[in-house]
């Protein structure tokens, strides 16, 4: 299960101070990856590890039929992998709390709310973090259905 531990519970936890409901990740959030397989734990022993480019190459037609499939507004590109893919390689210090309108979706890039990373430590990073959030919050109040009108 995709974000299935502590990462998991601290992406929620960020949709929810967005103003979605508690386990809208799991309820109301279509999650997918940039592979199809699990590449293994690292060899260091934290985390997993990353796909190679091979790996990403075989598995981008499968992710690029998705998003012609579900065709999203909003996409949430969580961690610098799912960044690199999609606008190219920068540092999270740089794109982390932008928006990105590109292909008729909008980008929201956010870090891995992975343990093994320590960008998060840091208190700018959290600031980043917020504004990230607060553009999540517009664009769930943008794309918001209209709630039907009583008594028409």
């Amino acid at each position: 299960m995709p974000f299935g531990g502590p990462g998991g519970v601290l992406l929620d936890r960020w949709l929810t101070r967005a103003g979605f409901p508690p386990n809208y990740l799991r309820t109301g959030v279509y999650l997918t990856a940039l592979t199809r397989c699990f590449p293994g734990k690292a060899r260091s022993g934290k985390g997993d590890r990353a796909p190679s480019p091979t790996e990403l190459a075989l598995c981008r037609p499968w992710l690029d039929a998705e998003f012609s499939l579900i065709d999203p507004k909003v996409v949430l590109l969580v961690g610098g992998m799912a960044i690199r893919a999609f606008l190219g390689n920068q540092p999270l210090s740089e794109c982390v709390g932008t928006r990105y309108a590109q292909d008729g979706r909008v980008w929201l890039p956010l870090p891995h709310p992975s343990g093994v990373s320590r960008w998060l430590n840091d208190s700018a990073h959290q600031a980043q973090v917020d504004r990230a959030l607060a553009h999540l919050v517009a664009l769930r109040e943008e794309y918001a259905e209209p709630s039907p009108q009583r008594g028409s």
